[in-house]
Formats: C-alpha cells, structure tokens, sequence
C-alpha cells in the first residue's frame, strides 16, 4: 500500500491546483464571480486538517487494530478479487456511515463543515473538518479490518475513495446519461449539497450510487428545482475556527439545557435539528413545513 500512499500524495497537490484553476476561470466567466473568500476558507481548514493527523485524540484507531488482531481471514489487494472485495466492501460501509453523518447529531457536527460553503465548487471537496477522529466515525470502517484487510490499507483504499469524489464538486458538469445509474457523478451530489427540502438526507454513495438505489435514498436532480447549496441555516462566516467549533458549542448549551436523559441522548444522536417540542429542522419536519405552505 506504501505505492498507493506516495500516489495519494502525488495527486492532492493536483487536486489544490485544479481547484485553483476552476476558480480563476470562473472569476473571468461568471457574472457573479467566485468567492476567494470560500476558497481560502477551505484551504485553511485542510491546512489544519494535516496538521491534527498527527494528533494522538482519535478514538477509533485502538478498536479498529483490535478488530485487526481478532480478524475473521487474512486478505491483501494483491489479487484482483482482493481489489474487488475492498472496494465493494468500503462502498457498503462508506454508504452507511456518510448516511449516519447526516441522520445522527453526533456526526453531523463534524461532517456539516464539508457542507458549509454556499457554492458547490471543487474547493469544497476538501472542506472535511478537523474534528472527525473525535467522533470515532472511522469505527464504521472497522469490520473491513475484521474480514481481514490490514487497517492502513483500508484507509488508504478510504483515502482514494475521497479523491475520486473531488471531481464530483462541481456545478458545471452535466448529467452524465446511464452512468447516472451507476455512479456517483455531479449531477448527485449536488442533490446531496443542496440545502431544499426536497432533496434533504439523499445520494450518500462514494464512488457508487446503486446503494442509493437499493436502500431508498436515491434523489434525482430535477431541472425545475435548481439546487441550493450550503446548511439549512447558511453559514455567514468565512471562519474556520467558527465553522469548526460552533456546532459543538450549540450541542454543549442544548445538553446544559437538557431536561432529562432522554433528551440529552435525543439532544447528540437524533437528528440534526431536534427538538424536545417537535419544531426544530430536522428534514422530515422541514418537508412537512413545505407541504403544509402548499396546502395553503
């Protein structure tokens, strides 16, 4: 995997550069610009992102090598079923815990910083937070480790799973025809960035989208719903600091103000925009809110 690593690295300069040029060429083409501000804000985060991996708070990584140590066989990417088996296999996983991190509170908090920009531009791809490893997300990926891949590969593998949906950042890419059945292209995951209602906890797959399709979270962009992209209530700092704490400082004052332990729980893993009297933002009260207003 040591190969696969060093090509990682190779490719994320790239990654920063194309970035930059799809924001030189939109300043000069677009009427309305392109938001240096925005740019800078993710830039600033990865930064910082590189730096904290070398951090020692993550609280995944001791479970993850126990599941290693304890594994079911002993698999390797050295075979092309071996490639096939990992791929397919964090595919599955990926798809569930990108669906957590928009469906529990917990999550969400770290991932929302990927979903602060209110332009879906290539520069958002890396936007991904610094406070992930806190969350323990990584635990999703742990029985990839229990089937038997080495942990360092499954999150290299992971890793390149993420670069492939750089390009996948971008307003400018059309509807791709049958590869929309397939993949996940841009066309869907600007139905996953966008703040609308209707398009609310959809198209969670990494580079596949079929479990999308199977599991019932498969939304289609329409034409005559152009996408509107960022949180549901907008961020208004460039910040990343602000972007990166502020969620937590809301979950710390609803947990303070918490009535019992019922809604303390409901308070970190319900989901995002709970509320105890049942009018908070969560997306199935946010569609009831457009339904009602089109009854009227």
């Amino acid at each position: 995997m040591d190969s696969l690593a060093k090509l990682y690295m190779v490719l994320f300069p790239l990654v920063l550069g194309t970035a930059l040029i799809e924001g030189l060429w939109q300043s000069r083409t677009r009427v309305e610009g392109y938001d240096w501000k925005e740019w800078a804000t993710s830039l600033g985060d990865v930064a910082v992102r590189k730096l904290l991996a070398f951090a020692p708070f993550g609280l995944a990584a001791p479970v993850f090598f126990w599941f290693y140590d304890h594994r079911l066989f002993t698999l390797s990417v050295d075979t092309v079923g071996g490639v096939l088996l990992l791929f397919i296999g964090l595919e599955f996983v990926y798809y569930w815990f990108h669906r957590a991190s928009h469906t529990v509170r917990w999550f969400w908090n770290a991932h929302s910083v990927h979903h602060s920009p209110n332009r879906f531009t290539l520069s958002a791809a890396y936007r991904l937070g610094w406070l992930g490893k806190f969350t323990a997300a990584n635990l999703f990926f742990a029985p990839l480790a229990f089937l038997g891949f080495e942990p360092t590969t499954v999150l290299v593998a992971l890793q390149l799973n993420l670069l492939y949906q750089f390009w996948i950042h971008a307003d400018w890419i059309p509807k791709l025809g049958w590869l929309e059945v397939v993949l996940n292209t841009p066309s869907a995951h600007r139905v996953h960035h966008a703040r609308n209602p209707e398009y609310l906890d959809a198209n969670y797959g990494g580079v596949l989208i079929v479990f999308d399709r199977l599991f019932g979270t498969y939304i289609a962009e329409r034409d005559d719903a152009p996408c509107q992209y960022g949180l549901v209530t907008p961020v208004t700092t460039y910040n990343p600091l602000r972007i990166n704490v502020d969620p937590w400082i809301g979950l710390a004052k609803d947990l303070a103000g918490a009535r019992s332990l019922g809604e303390a729980w409901m308070f970190l893993f319900g989901p995002p925009g709970w509320r105890p009297d049942g009018k908070g933002l969560t997306t199935n009260e946010l569609r009831a809110g457009v339904t009602r207003a089109a009854m009227t």
